[in-house]
């Protein structure tokens, strides 16, 4: 059995246990700071130890697993990605980079190979912002870089705030708070995620690996509300109503206009209202809808069309609010800079890919990972994408070891044709 075969069956095994450890009906679920997270950073800190490599946990829990260089005080690399996953979801988003990482570990140990920088394996907490209203909550913990009040932020299940979550794990949440930077920009010679892909690109391409030129930034509404009044579904006349259904809807119909002019002018974004729901307490079917809750969540690689979308947005409400008798109260406003990733790292790896005979094309990312905190401090920094068949976020996710495999081989081919 080759390096690359063994490797990619450690890995296989890992994924196994995984998924038998977390299954939560219909899919799995790795809670931020849940027990199904905990599962995954011990069983993965077991295979760090199973490998021989070093070990340390910075103040909010995220592990690094190293393989020292042959010249260790040289800035090191970084692989890795996180493991907790969104509710009842899939079994790869996140952990395919973990476990990319341990079997890049485990070929360079079979083969006897070290590489002449340190080689650390990060398994980053708190990555899927469901359970948080907090984006890149570790990778950002991981720099000294996350706002004291975000440790006040609720887990969405468990209506316990951050800091009471790390508290019970033995972490130091106060650490946090102070800004301790467990990672230092200057000591990291680059940092690269493997991710399968979360949409179709690479399935409809034929293709098994993306190479991500940039990461979308966002601006998100969790506790949107459409204010009206509630009426008689047969007294009360058009003209006299405040229906807060068809005030949301105008404002879905005007957001749609909006997303329509941006692809005219050939800009890219995504805008999606994931949670919609009129008041289960006073909703009845004979009542004009007097309230209609909403979460909206607006991305693009654009800062500039993010702005632009969100200035239209209040545009948008603002007119419906006035022809219609109604009122939108947004909340607190969330988000992400979008992350344009190391074009330099990203045409190496290319190089990587044609030397070991792998098909791999360039395209951007939708959704947010944890490249882009790197990119924002300054580390060249770079995304793989390993195609999905089902998309993510999901019970059906999926991801053929092949493809996976495919990953593993670059990374070593690029670790090993690359000079200090």
């Amino acid at each position: 059995m080759s390096a690359l075969d063994a490797a990619t069956a450690f890995a296989e095994g890992l994924f196994e246990e995984l998924r038998v450890n977390t299954t939560d009906a219909p899919g799995i679920t790795r809670a931020a700071y849940g027990a199904g997270e905990e599962f995954a950073h011990a069983r993965v800190r077991a295979a760090g130890r199973e490998l021989d490599l070093d070990e340390a946990t910075d103040a909010a829990g995220n592990l690094y697993l190293t393989l020292a260089g042959t010249t260790p005080q040289l800035p090191g690399w970084i692989l890795g990605s996180h493991m907790d996953s969104v509710p009842h979801g899939g079994n790869y988003d996140g952990a395919a980079g973990v476990l990319a990482g341990l079997a890049v570990v485990h070929a360079l140990r079979q083969e006897g190979r070290r590489p002449e920088r340190n080689l650390t394996v990060m398994v980053i907490r708190a990555e899927e912002s469901t359970w948080f209203p907090v984006s890149y909550l570790g990778s950002r913990a991981a720099f000294g870089g996350l706002p004291r009040e975000a440790l006040e932020a609720r887990r969405a299940d468990s209506g316990l705030t951050l800091r009471e979550h790390m508290e019970r794990l033995g972490l130091d949440p106060e650490a946090v708070a102070r800004g301790k930077a467990f990672l230092d920009p200057a000591r990291i010679h680059g940092f690269i995620e493997v991710h399968i892909e979360q949409g179709p690109v690479l399935e409809r391409a034929g293709v098994p690996l993306g190479l991500v030129t940039g990461i979308a930034g966002s601006f998100r509404y969790r506790h949107g509300r459409c204010l009206g009044a509630y009426g008689h579904s047969g007294a009360v006349p058009r003209a006299y109503r405040q229906d807060a259904v068809l005030g949301f809807a105008h404002l879905v119909a005007a957001l749609e206009t909006s997303w329509d002019g941006l692809e005219r002018e050939g800009l890219g974004a995504t805008i999606t209202f994931g949670e919609v729901a009129t008041d289960p307490v006073q909703h009845a079917f004979s009542k004009v809808p007097g309230e209609v809750g909403f979460c909206l969540d607006v991305r693009s690689e654009s800062e500039g069309v993010l702005e632009r979308l969100h200035a239209e947005l209040m545009a948008h409400a603002d007119g419906i609010a006035q022809r219609r008798g109604v009122r939108f109260e947004f909340g607190a406003r969330t988000g992400s800079t979008p992350a344009i990733l190391d074009p330099a790292l990203r045409g190496e790896l290319a190089q990587a890919a044609g030397r070991a005979g792998l098909r791999a094309i360039e395209m951007p990312s939708g959704a947010g990972h944890d490249t882009a905190t790197f990119a924002a401090q300054g580390v060249p920094a770079s995304l793989i994408f390993v195609r999905n068949q089902h998309g993510s976020h999901n019970p059906l996710e999926a991801m053929r070891m092949e493809d996976f495999a495919a990953a593993v081989r670059l990374l070593l081919a690029f670790l090993a044709g690359r000079p200090a």
